[in-house]
């Protein structure tokens, strides 16, 4: 039997590497309040803040308390998983007093935020495999 050098199996490995599988994203939600439609979406940065997201759910009349919300598959790589949880149900992201979110809200890495999120604030790298991400949902005054 040949051996292949240790840097020769090294440098196929990275010629034929493997194929990133997706996997399944749960966020498990804290501190919801009742009422209005909640909003999980998980985006690329080029989507980050948009309508547009690789994928997500609406969820209408939540009910108090916790909710686990699957998203299903999405393929390795950095996304930006948030929530939205308009309780007033009037489409639009109300801001309080003074210029504090008073809809709900949540996102990963959202204790890390001193203004405005970016992307790379709130960035995850998802990599193959399931992934549950807990959350807890802000509330303004």
């Amino acid at each position: 039997m040949t051996r292949l050098p240790l840097f020769t199996a090294a440098a196929l490995a990275l010629a034929f590497p493997t194929v990133a599988q997706a996997g399944p994203i749960t966020v498990d939600l804290t501190g919801l309040r009742a009422g209005g439609t909640l909003y999980v979406q998980v985006q690329t940065r080029e989507q980050f803040m948009s309508p547009a997201r690789v994928g997500g759910k609406a969820i209408t009349a939540p009910s108090a308390g916790s909710l686990s919300v699957e998203i299903g598959d999405i393929p390795p790589g950095d996304y930006a998983v948030s929530v939205w949880h308009d309780a007033n149900g009037n489409n639009q992201f109300d801001m309080g007093t003074p210029g504090q979110p008073a809809d709900g809200w949540a996102m990963a890495n959202g204790d890390r935020l001193r203004g405005q999120p970016t992307f790379d604030v709130v960035k995850l790298t998802i990599a193959a495999g399931p992934l549950r991400l807990p959350l807890a949902v802000s509330y303004g005054f």
